[in-house]
């Protein structure tokens, strides 16, 4: 057996294995192949019933992705404008600190903005025309009667008088003050073009304070506008067109912005919104002023209803000398804050006059244009005037003070010092001289209107558009930056000199309520007097007296009272 299994494995009986094999292996691969066969019609039978219904598959698939796609497009733009909701809920209340500080920007700044550059005011000014009306005598020819003026010593103390008064300031002559105008403007230090944004759409891209009106400008653009250069182009104000008043917000019928686009040496400007104040009439302007010296009083809705019902307006529109310049559409709901567009955006508005000459609405001009301007601006050799405040020279002290007053929310204050600190800001000290000050008391703005005064009055208006509207707290670090930069100065006169050519009344709710206060004292009501005899408080009588005691008491009395009448006529 083992020779066998041997010869099986290894003898000559090979070839019989291979043929047993063989047909075992030919069975074999018979019935391979036609199990092959069926199983390839099977199968293709199978493919032709599963490729349908794959294609079906793959059918309703792309469908249902595309359904599921469109349900998440929906879903994220609901979730994305619930967000937006929050956030313009959230962001309602949030107070001044978290929407400034906030680094989030708005959808708006992923969009494209159209912002356009207004074209340059090229015309050029003519002469000045009070020139030719005193026949262009040189100003060598008058004598100067201001030469040897000194400050007399401050009067004795008053205890009637509590407060800041008016002090002596030499005026020259009008002729002669006209006479020292300039013939050409100012050289503009450092700018010599100055241009403004336009943009049709204003958009904020960052969650700060500010308006549409302004334009929104981002802390870079803010930056940027302090480096001046020899053209810049920056906000100004009046950002939805390139003529400030035409639909641009602050908007003002056309034929009165006609009259504005005239050429004036001067004009002389003021503004009442709210009804906050009532008109002053000037005084003791010369006839040359009069008759070529505009004065402008610009008006909300609300206050020229209050001058019709008063029959104070006439027919052309005029209240005494001062044209009456109706603004609709106003670009704040404060009425304090619409007053600062013309007061610090003078040339925007009046863009062919070389002197302007600003005036709160309480005050009461009583000197002469040309003395006032030859005084503070070209006696100085100066472009710009303001008045320091007559009590504080400090900012700290000036916020310190608004927030005790209630002029402004505290919150809202502290924050722009705080950036202004972050800024640099420091308080005032005599290292700063010959700056005097760094508050101003803002009711009186002196100007010759050239690139760099208007530059000036832009950058600040554009931090009382950012900040709150107390310029006060801004005047000096706008002034400071542009300083920094270029040779150019701010005469910061004295605040006794601005009493002395204006004279400060009440406001509206002031005066009315003292005007009241006098009607009562002056005749009292029937009511009030009854009140006042059924009132338990004791009442001092006097003494009861016999018949000669009060005939000697009043002979006593009368003779006294004669000679304190004598002696008050005397006096």
């Amino acid at each position: 057996m083992t020779g066998w299994s041997l010869g099986l494995r290894t003898g000559n009986d090979g070839s019989l294995q291979q043929q047993t094999q063989n047909g075992v292996l030919h069975s074999q691969n018979s019935f391979i192949s036609r199990k092959g066969s069926k199983t390839s019609l099977s199968g293709s039978r199978e493919k032709e019933r599963c490729l349908p219904s794959i294609c079906r598959f793959l059918v309703r698939r792309q469908v249902g992705m595309l359904i599921l796609v469109a349900f998440a497009l929906l879903a994220f733009v609901a979730g994305f404008s619930m967000v937006n909701k929050d956030d313009a809920s959230r962001s309602s209340e949030l107070d001044f600190k978290e929407r400034f500080e906030n680094s989030t920007y708005h959808l708006s700044a992923l969009l494209p903005r159209k912002v356009m550059v207004c074209s340059e005011n090229n015309a050029q000014l003519p002469p000045p025309h009070a020139l030719a009306i005193i026949e262009a005598k040189d100003s060598t020819a008058f004598p100067d009667p201001c030469r040897n003026f000194a400050f007399p010593p401050p009067p004795p103390g008053d205890r009637r008088r509590i407060g800041p008064r008016p002090c002596p300031v030499c005026y020259v002559p009008v002729e002669q003050a006209i006479a020292r105008m300039p013939r050409v403007l100012s050289v503009s230090p450092g700018l010599q073009h100055l241009t403004y944004f336009h943009e049709q759409i204003p958009m904020k891209t960052e969650p700060h304070r500010g308006s549409a009106f302004g334009g929104y400008p981002s802390l870079v653009d803010r930056n940027a506008s302090f480096d001046i250069k020899e053209s810049m182009t920056v906000h100004c104000g009046f950002v939805k067109g390139c003529r400030p008043g035409d639909q641009t917000g602050f908007d003002i019928d056309a034929a009165d912005l006609k009259k504005m686009e005239q050429f004036h040496d001067v004009i002389v400007a003021s503004a009442i919104f709210g009804n906050y104040d009532v008109i002053q009439q000037p005084k003791n302007s010369g006839k040359i002023a009069r008759e070529n010296v505009p004065f402008y009083m610009f008006v909300d809705e609300e206050t020229e209803a209050s001058l019709k019902n008063s029959s104070l307006l006439d027919s052309r529109n005029w209240v005494g000398l001062w044209r009456i310049i109706l603004v609709r559409n106003v670009p704040y709901s404060d009425a304090r804050r619409n007053g600062k567009v013309p007061k610090l955006l003078l040339h925007r508005l009046f863009p062919n006059v070389r002197y302007s000459i600003w005036i709160d609405g309480k005050l009461q001009l009583v000197v002469d244009p040309y003395q006032i301007l030859e005084r503070f601006l070209w006696r100085q050799n100066a472009t710009f005037a303001i008045s320091r405040h007559y009590r504080r020279f400090d900012v700290f002290e000036e916020a310190e003070a608004n927030k005790a007053a209630g002029k402004y929310d505290n919150v809202s204050i502290d924050h722009q010092i705080d950036f202004y600190k972050k800024e640099g800001l420091t308080a005032y000290s005599e290292s700063k001289l010959p700056i005097t000050s760094d508050v101003p008391e803002g009711c009186v703005i002196i100007k010759e209107h050239i690139p760099i005064t208007n530059l000036f009055t832009c950058l600040w208006f554009n931090e009382v558009d950012r900040f709150t509207s107390r310029d006060q707290l801004s005047f000096s670090s706008v002034r400071d930056k542009l300083m920094a930069k270029v040779s150019w100065n701010v005469n910061m006169f004295l605040d006794c000199e601005r009493r002395n050519f204006v004279i400060q009344a009440y406001h509206r709710d002031l005066l009315e309520q003292r005007a009241n206060m006098q009607v009562v004292r002056s005749h009292p009501s029937p009511a009030l007097v009854r009140d006042s005899s059924s009132s338990k408080s004791p009442v001092r009588r006097p003494p009861k007296r016999g018949r000669g005691d009060r005939k000697s008491n009043s002979r006593r009395h009368r003779k006294t009272g004669a000679g304190n009448k004598g002696s008050s006529t005397i006096l």
